[in-house]
């Protein structure tokens, strides 16, 4: 396949701006850049799928930069419904010198920063150099800026995000040869800003190419404000969280999910689908999932590791992993300190169960684990002998929910 057929089978072109650039795609050569905003101090999954294409394009023969736009983030991109929150400046210098050294490890390519431009334009030469030459009503017609201006009004910072995202691809075309600006498909309007502004300052073509959104299979995008962050950073989501949350991805998602988050040839996944629809309860493909993607951010280890704790809690081998560990591994589930105290009273006191009645069902049942041994007696004492090195007690409620204790 070309680059841009093997591209387009991957799910990973929702608009171009030209015919003309299927063609230099499939060329190499050109100079391009994709960016983001340093709203926060990590980049999340949703980041990881857009910012791969910047190794898709290299191995193509393309060159690309990384901006991380301190300025932009600043003002804060219009999302459609309602103002953001003015980002404190301290803090986005902080997220960026965080960004830039997380992007440099996972994505080896230079990284700039639209500040470093920006700040040297004052207000009268921004309105003559770049506002003169947008209309208004076109600036209207993009679509986050007119659903929010239905919704709760927009300010006149928020609706100038564009325009100075299009002054940035102007510098870039003109000072460092960038030709191609790729982004999420949200940024469409913001992009094409750019290209109009180069087009009517220079009379030059430069090009466009947006990605669609990854999402889950609900259609919900992944990212911050969504509530549903998967941090690439190992810090704020452990190999182990990484893990769980690809392994549990579902099936109608998970071919698209291998083609847009893996370098795996179409063959190896056509191999992998057909596996998997033999035996899905297997989760073939969300195993090489998995194992592909921390792989790639956290290394071979660091899968081994997850891979190893989430067979073990499978197999109620809780004792077998070590506490730090646990810690590690269990992070995302809920926490509680406790004292020593009967199974029944701590179930309820921590809300693992809802009440006593109910406890007693779920212990009588054998739903109820206590670091993987399963439990049948109500009046049973958790002190420290039970507890893994004197503090730590894992209590699992039916196949799926745990709980992490600390003895105290």
């Amino acid at each position: 396949m070309t680059v841009y057929e093997d591209l387009k089978w991957r799910g990973l072109i929702q608009d171009i701006s030209s015919p003309e650039l299927i063609e230099k795609l499939n060329n190499g050569g050109m100079t391009f850049y994709i960016g983001t905003d340093p709203t926060a101090d990590s980049l999340h999954l949703g980041h990881y799928s857009s910012f791969l294409i910047t190794r898709r394009l290299a191995k193509a023969g393309h060159n690309p930069l990384i901006l991380i736009g301190v300025a932009t983030g600043l003002i804060g991109d219009p999302r459609g419904t309602t103002e953001r929150k003015l980002a404190n400046r301290d803090e986005i210098l902080y997220n960026f010198e965080k960004l830039k050294k997380q992007i440099q490890k996972v994505f080896p390519y230079p990284v700039i920063n639209n500040y470093d431009w920006v700040k040297e334009i004052n207000v009268i030469d921004f309105l003559r150099d770049y506002g003169k030459y947008i209309n208004v009503g076109y600036m209207l017609s993009k679509d986050l800026v007119r659903r929010q201006m239905e919704s709760s009004g927009i300010s006149y910072a928020e609706f100038s995000y564009m325009l100075i995202q299009g002054l940035d691809f102007k510098f870039l075309h003109e000072n460092m040869n960038v030709d191609l600006q790729v982004a999420g498909s949200d940024q469409w309007g913001n992009i094409t800003t750019g290209i109009e502004l180069v087009r009517k300052t220079t009379g030059e073509e430069v090009y466009a190419m947006t990605m669609p959104l990854i999402t889950d299979a609900n259609g919900k995008k992944f990212g911050k404000s969504e509530g549903n962050a998967v941090w690439i950073d190992r810090e704020k989501t452990s190999s182990y969280e990484l893990y769980q949350f690809l392994i549990n991805s579902e099936d109608v998602v998970i071919i698209d999910y291998l083609k847009r988050l893996t370098f795996l040839t179409k063959e190896e996944i056509e191999e992998i689908e057909k596996q998997h629809l033999a035996e899905p309860h297997l989760r073939i493909a969300q195993k090489r999932l998995a194992q592909e993607i921390i792989t790639d951010l956290h290394g071979p280890d660091a899968f081994k590791e997850a891979e190893m704790i989430s067979q073990m809690l499978f197999a109620g081998e809780i004792k077998k992993i070590p506490v730090n560990d646990l810690y590690v591994g269990l992070r995302s589930v809920p926490h509680f300190d406790i004292t020593e105290n009967t199974i029944l009273e701590i179930l309820v006191s921590t809300g693992i169960c809802s009440s006593k009645r109910e406890a007693n069902e779920f212990i009588d049942s054998g739903a109820i684990s206590i670091n993987g041994e399963v439990i049948k007696d109500n009046k049973l004492v958790i002190n420290k002998d039970i507890a893994i090195d004197d503090e730590v007690v894992v209590i699992r409620r039916g196949k799926k929910k745990y709980f992490f204790c600390v003895l105290k």
